[in-house]
């Protein structure tokens, strides 16, 4: 076996679950993952050379073919389109003499398209090998391919005074974090006594810090809105030989990044929230599943936890206390969309495919390594730490009956002011729109591709809330001027290339409303295809394994709801039994010598008479 795989193999004490990030050091070692290295792999780890392509294959960034010295990710985002993608493109094709999808032939640059890299506030934007570079126009991409070509390194051409990348002002260097407004409980800018305060915490126990979450009204901030608290008290009354915290970072809905600002800004706040959760639930391990496209934030956030650890909030004995020992170590994701399901992370984690499970039974009962399991995404974490700071009561002030608290919000798109903003719930859209200088607003994508598309003028006054217009962090602002199909059908091609594939409802089903979008485009659609999108998008909602497949429909069915002439507007009628999308005359193309062919072919298979 290669000495520098066996290592590897080593280093992860063969370790099947760690199967991932024992695929990143290949992939770092060679530039891709070569057959003969896989199989070396499998037979280190007693696998099949199946099972450890059945996982390899699954990711975005895992290449089976050599790449380039470089490799070059590009966003093509909808918000990275309405802002020169298509000329940033061109000029990374023309410069670095690749075309999308290959690698040019003096096999300097591979150049491959990707779907939201976390930078909707700052596009168009690219990944070159783990550097992150923004704000891009073509006499930008000129100038870094130059230096490129010159031997310089990306980190030399993106860190010009070489600071170190375990310190936030190298992140600084990458990507401007844009805090446009904050509020009561995120970004504050304090000295935290942490170990006061998990002081106070393991002095009060677990149901204590428990009851705290849940008679805070704190909910989980990924979307779906569950009591923190209960979740908490699930895990812990599950039967258990350990239990795990996950800090869900894989942050992959187009036009959200506020928990990369939280990552880089307040990043303690999350490790706090994490161990308060350990603390409360009996955890000894935390796993933080960080997004591949946040690479550059990794070595940073080791040296926080490092700092922990050395001020005792991490490790064997925390703070002194005899059996609680809790630590936590990065898991970094390798590119699939549907790894923000809380299920499929897990098996990620695991070193498989990021498939969804069959639920029940839930993470709680039943979630990594098959024991209780609590995730939770890195707002609520955040959240978490500052509701035991200030108590419930003070968070129960905030927002409304049935939505406490505030909700951070990536806004991008057709405004002056793109970036975070923290708001109350109870907020209007109107509200919002005039405090991030909306220019124009027509309609607004709450909650990325899988949220609702909304017309300003209908919902203006509709309130942030559960209740009402719920979000999970994202706002994309469109103007007038805007193609509203072309982005419907931009949404579902993300969907159809990042389906997981496990079920058919998502897998095929959003193909077909993928079709139909484009045939209504092309002007070929009629009612009948309508009546279709509605029926076949309501079957894909209520029968996808998971909710992100289930939620795959909405770019359609809510622009559908909410805008029904744009579509009116290209249909045609429909003449007669044939569909206007059915053309005759391509379909009649070749069958003349198709019943030349066939002829011919009966003619030579009669067998020859003998007499």
């Amino acid at each position: 076996m290669n000495n520098k795989i066996q290592a590897i193999i080593q280093r992860y004490q063969a370790d099947r679950t760690r199967l991932l990030d024992m695929l990143w050091e290949l992939h770092y070692l060679y530039g891709y993952l070569p057959d003969k290295a896989l199989s070396e792999l499998a037979a280190g780890l007693n696998l099949s050379v199946d099972d450890v392509r059945e996982t390899s294959s699954f990711y975005h960034y895992f290449h089976d073919h050599p790449t380039g010295r470089y490799t070059l990710y590009l966003s093509n985002t909808v918000i990275a389109r309405m802002n020169g993608y298509q000329q940033v493109l061109a000029a990374l094709e023309r410069e670095t003499g690749a075309s999308v999808g290959g690698m040019d032939e003096s096999g300097t640059f591979s150049l491959y398209e990707t779907p939201c890299i976390g930078l909707s506030d700052q596009e168009p934007a690219m990944l070159v090998d783990d550097v992150v570079f923004t704000r891009l126009t073509p006499e930008k991409v000129s100038d870094i391919i130059r230096q490129l070509k010159r031997g310089r390194s990306p980190a030399e051409v993106a860190n010009p005074k070489a600071l170190p990348e375990d310190e936030v002002a190298y992140v600084d260097q990458l990507i401007d974090t844009p805090v446009c407004q904050t509020g009561e409980v995120f970004f504050q800018q304090q000295d935290d006594d942490y170990a006061g305060l998990l002081q106070n915490a393991l002095d009060a126990g677990p149901d204590a810090v428990i009851g705290i979450m849940t008679s805070a009204g704190l909910r989980g901030h990924g979307g779906a809105g569950f009591s923190t608290g209960l979740k908490w008290r699930l895990c812990r009354e599950a039967p258990g030989a350990a239990k795990y915290v996950i800090c869900n970072a894989d942050e992959g809905e187009p036009g959200t990044f506020k928990d990369r600002a939280l990552l880089t800004r307040s990043p303690q706040a999350v490790f706090m929230g994490m161990i308060l959760a350990a603390s409360a639930i009996g955890a000894g391990e935390g796993i933080i599943y960080l997004r591949r496209e946040y690479i550059y934030l990794k070595a940073y956030l080791e040296n926080q936890l490092q700092q922990f650890r050395e001020q005792g909030l991490l490790g064997d004995r925390i703070l002194g206390r005899v059996g609680f020992c809790f630590d936590i170590r990065i898991q970094m994701g390798a590119g699939a969309y549907i790894c923000g399901d809380e299920s499929a992370l897990i098996e990620s984690c695991e070193g498989k495919r990021g498939t969804p499970r069959v639920k029940p039974p839930y993470p709680v009962q039943q979630g990594y390594l098959g024991m209780p399991t609590c995730v939770n995404n890195v707002e609520t974490l955040a959240a978490v730490t500052r509701v035991m700071q200030q108590g419930a009561d003070w968070y129960q002030g905030l927002g409304t009956d049935d939505s406490r608290g505030c909700r951070l919000m990536s806004v991008s798109g057709d405004c002056l002011r793109p970036g975070i903003y923290e708001i109350e719930w109870g907020t209007t859209l109107n509200q919002v729109l005039t405090l991030v200088g909306a220019v124009d607003p027509w309609a607004v994508q709450v909650s990325g591709p899988s949220g609702e598309c909304v017309a300003v003028e209908k919902s203006g006054e509709r309130r942030f809330g559960y209740g009402d217009l719920c979000c999970n962090g994202s706002l994309m602002i469109f103007n007038s001027s805007r193609d509203l199909l072309d982005i419907v059908h931009h949404f579902m091609e993300f969907f159809v290339d990042e389906s997981c594939g496990i079920c058919t409802p998502c897998r095929a089903g959003n193909i077909d409303l993928r079709d139909k979008v484009e045939r209504i485009i092309a002007g070929r659609g009629c009612q009948q295809d309508l009546d279709e999108i509605v029926s076949w998008g309501s079957l894909v909602r209520s029968t996808s394994r998971c909710g992100l497949g289930g939620s795959s429909p909405n770019p359609i069915l809510t622009t559908l709801q909410q805008f029904p002439e744009i579509y009116q507007a290209k249909l045609v009628q429909q003449q007669g039994a044939l569909l206007p999308s059915f053309d005759l005359d391509k379909a009649l193309q070749g069958n003349e010598q198709a019943r030349i062919e066939l002829t011919q072919t009966e003619l030579t298979a009669v067998p020859e008479v003998t007499k």
